[in-house]
């Protein structure tokens, strides 16, 4: 008999490896169980920079339109149709299981009532209120995550040294008193944040205009954990976070972090721009959606409210329509982890905790009627269409009796049972998947 050649690929939970597994470990495991588990978030963009549509922050800091023109838009913010409760329905109803609102930009108006500094909502708009307490309560009361982005820079504080991308205020080498003040206000404000709304998450920005050590990032999370052991935070504290933030661009191969999540407009833009009419199609971000589940990481999708508070229906509409595909294949969705490398099927495909049941997700209409998957070693035992529960015929093709090498699995999917957006089908295996990473084998007996 020929001598063996292949090899076999066991895949299953990403997990450490036990040898050397320290409790610390074990506490950011469980830490992190929520998050892996919910793979939809619902980012929110919102501030004075929706009163003209303009670019959040960026359009004074690029030397678009200067920074007074920037900071008037504080006159015209009056969220006078402001609905935290209808936000919050249309967020559950999208399938998301957390939401993450923009507490302060780089604009430094911060959309709380802060004590700490003269620029937020309450203070510097018509609408003369608290707009982020009622938000975080609805968020509560409904059951999601709650989930707060702090821009740990300020462009518009007197004591943080850059001011815009030509000029700046001081060099903090030359100034450490000043810039250990802007750093106390940091801690301030985060104080405030963590014991008036105690959140689940903190998505930090604006980290790379300075080092670790100078935004004092060890200890701002050990202050915010000093509140919260729990709290999640982001990778964009210079290396003190959870988990990765890659942006608009899915990766092409799965994050090296064990966490991660994309986040991604539905248009070109962060926060309200009504010249900025590229949307998305909900197909193209349900498919963008799958591909992040394929590599076992989450989706934050952005929605940018007016300044009034509605909604733009182009996004409401994006929102219902993920609602109706997530209800339908929760199964698939919800506690996945990543899937089988792209070489074994064409299209995307995630794992059961277990490893044991194997989910694809077909964004296409199969030419001839059938998908393939190869190099599966494990016996099926079942194939159903997820949130139909139609059961489908199987074959295996190519798989001789005298070859380690396994055959081709061939599904048959009739167009009655597909999803006008992703169909997903669901293979039950006789243990956790197993694959076969080999380069074949020539018969040398029969």
């Amino acid at each position: 008999m020929m001598k063996k050649t292949a090899f076999y690929l066991l895949l299953a939970i990403a997990i450490w490896p036990l040898a050397g597994f320290s409790q610390s470990r074990a506490d950011t495991l469980r830490r992190m169980q929520w998050f892996d588990d919910a793979k939809l978030g619902i980012f929110i963009h919102w501030g004075i920079y929706a009163v003209r549509g303009v670019s959040e922050s960026w359009s004074f800091y690029n030397n678009y339109l200067p920074y007074d023109e920037y900071m008037s838009q504080c006159k015209g913010f009056k969220a006078s149709r402001y609905n935290p409760e209808e936000w919050v329905r249309l967020i559950k109803e999208s399938g998301a299981r957390y939401a993450v609102i923009t507490s302060k930009h780089h604009d430094g108006v911060a959309l709380w009532d802060t004590r700490v500094g003269s620029l937020s909502i309450t203070k510097s708009t018509p609408a003369k209120r608290d707009v982020l307490t009622p938000f975080c309560r609805a968020v509560r009361e409904a059951g999601l995550r709650l989930g707060l982005y702090y821009s740990l820079l300020d462009w518009s504080h007197p004591d943080y040294p850059n001011w815009s991308r030509t000029v700046s205020r001081y060099l903090i080498k030359d100034e450490p008193a000043r810039w250990e003040r802007f750093v106390a206000f940091n801690k301030a404000q985060l104080t405030e944040l963590s014991t008036k709304f105690n959140p689940d998450l903190y998505w930090f920005d604006g980290d790379w205009e300075q080092t670790a050590e100078d935004w004092h990032a060890a200890e701002i999370v050990e202050q915010l954990r000093a509140v919260n052991p729990d709290v999640v935070i982001n990778s964009r504290i210079q290396g003190y976070g959870d988990y990765a933030t890659p942006e608009q661009g899915v990766p092409t191969q799965r994050p090296k972090e064990r966490w991660w999540e994309l986040c991604m407009t539905m248009n070109d833009s962060w926060g309200w721009q009504p010249q900025d009419t590229n949307f998305k199609t909900a197909h193209m971000l349900l498919r963008t959606f799958c591909d992040c589940l394929s590599m076992g990481g989450n989706m934050l999708l952005d929605i940018g409210p007016r300044q009034d508070g509605t909604i733009p229906e182009e996004e409401v509409a994006i929102l219902r329509e993920f609602g109706r595909w997530t209800t339908k294949h929760a199964e698939a969705v919800y506690g996945t982890r990543a899937g089988i490398p792209a070489q074994f099927f064409q299209g995307y495909t995630a794992l059961s905790p277990d490893a044991t049941t194997l989910y694809l997700y077909l964004p296409y209409r199969p030419g001839d009627g059938q998908v393939e998957v190869k190099g599966l070693m494990n016996r099926v035992n079942r194939v159903w269409v997820v949130g139909n529960g139609t059961m489908l015929p199987y074959k295996v093709y190519n798989k001789n009796y005298w070859s380690e090498v396994p055959g081709n699995l061939y599904i048959s999917v009739p167009d009655d049972v597909l999803d006008p957006q992703i169909t997903v089908l669901a293979v039950l295996l006789n243990g956790p998947v197993r694959l076969y990473a080999g380069q074949g084998q020539v018969i040398t007996a029969n």
